[in-house]
């Protein structure tokens, strides 16, 4: 019996087509549907019993709280029934690494949920979008793939959502993961070779079942000679959290720090991130973290530290707690 597993479109390149088959880079984004796409894949029905369903059609660079919200809510209902085995999405590659983690976050399910986009619309030369959409329906109908967390699907390797970042504005493999994917799609078939270590989805703390709404979480980037007033009017603003993408080891130059205390004094809380791209931003190392209550990001990317930290913050808010997170998770 073949798995039964549904396809949630919500736009991005991967829906997208170009003036003609050389534009790789240059087309219309998120204009084909999701049954476009799957009628125009040949053998995909052969892999899985498959339902479709259009919750968005737009670029994943226009995905705010609401939309995942919303494409959570979708996901977690489908895979209540007992009648699905497994969800794909179709997505935007902008963001695609935040959506993916955030379900890995909030979707209490074993079943394998595989987000899935590509780096040129399907009108191009070699277009990436039509066995990257294949695979992802082979790694969501295998049973290898349950109890793995939310998955990226991309260029024949399988990602895990909470290590997978987008690394390129326009090469096939601009997806990596720090520690490498969990596997392969060879063959038409899924191959795992590694597991995650981190909680993850019915082990999470935290449901879409019982969020209601996202804090609001911002992210600061460090540069050469950064003026103090970007925290200081952030700060001003309707934020929970504040996250410093800084340079190194999440270093903080000498003038922002006061302002960075002030907005700790003001209930905002503020994590420590790199904008290298990787590596472990060690608590109490570059800055004296305990002293002014903020909160080290541990090896998490500064987008998807935005990411767990919005979702943290519809739990508990004390510092030790959200700290605890970051090497939970």
């Amino acid at each position: 019996m073949n798995a039964r597993v549904v396809i949630v479109g919500t736009g991005g390149t991967i829906a997208g087509r170009g003036a003609s088959a050389a534009h790789t880079a240059t087309y219309d984004c998120s204009v084909e549907t999701v049954d476009d796409l799957l009628d125009a894949l040949p053998g995909a029905r052969d892999l899985a019993d498959i339902q479709t369903a259009q919750l968005f059609q737009t670029g994943s660079e226009n995905f705010g709280n609401e939309e995942l919200l919303g494409l959570a809510r979708h996901v977690r209902a489908l895979l209540k029934r007992d009648d699905i085995d497994g969800v794909v999405v179709t997505h935007g590659t902008d963001t695609i690494d935040e959506t993916a983690y955030f379900l890995h976050l909030v979707v209490p399910s074993a079943k394998p949920v595989v987000v899935v986009g590509a780096m040129r619309p399907a009108s191009a030369l070699s277009a990436d979008g039509p066995l990257n959409l294949y695979n992802a329906i082979v790694v969501a109908s295998s049973a290898a793939s349950r109890g793995k967390g939310t998955l990226v699907v991309s260029n024949d390797e399988i990602h895990s959502a909470r290590d997978v970042v987008k690394t390129s504005t326009f090469k096939q493999e601009a997806f990596r993961s720090t520690f490498g994917p969990l596997g392969y799609v060879v063959e038409g078939r899924a191959r795992f070779y590694r597991l995650v270590a981190r909680r993850h989805t019915v082990e999470s703390e935290w449901s879409i079942d019982t969020i209601q709404a996202l804090p609001e979480v911002a992210i600061v980037y460090a540069h050469g000679g950064i003026n103090r007033t970007v925290i200081e009017h952030m700060a001003c603003s309707d934020v929970d959290a504040i996250v410093y993408a800084g340079t190194g080891n999440g270093n903080v130059a000498h003038e922002l720090i006061d302002s960075l205390v002030k907005a700790r004094a003001r209930h905002i809380h503020i994590v420590r991130a790199s904008r290298t791209g990787s590596g472990i931003v060690i608590r109490n190392a570059a800055q004296p973290d305990d002293r002014y209550g903020w909160i080290a990001a541990d090896d998490q990317v500064p987008h998807k530290a935005r990411i767990l930290m919005m979702v943290a913050l519809t739990g508990t808010r004390t510092t030790h707690a959200l700290q605890e997170a970051f090497v939970t998770y």
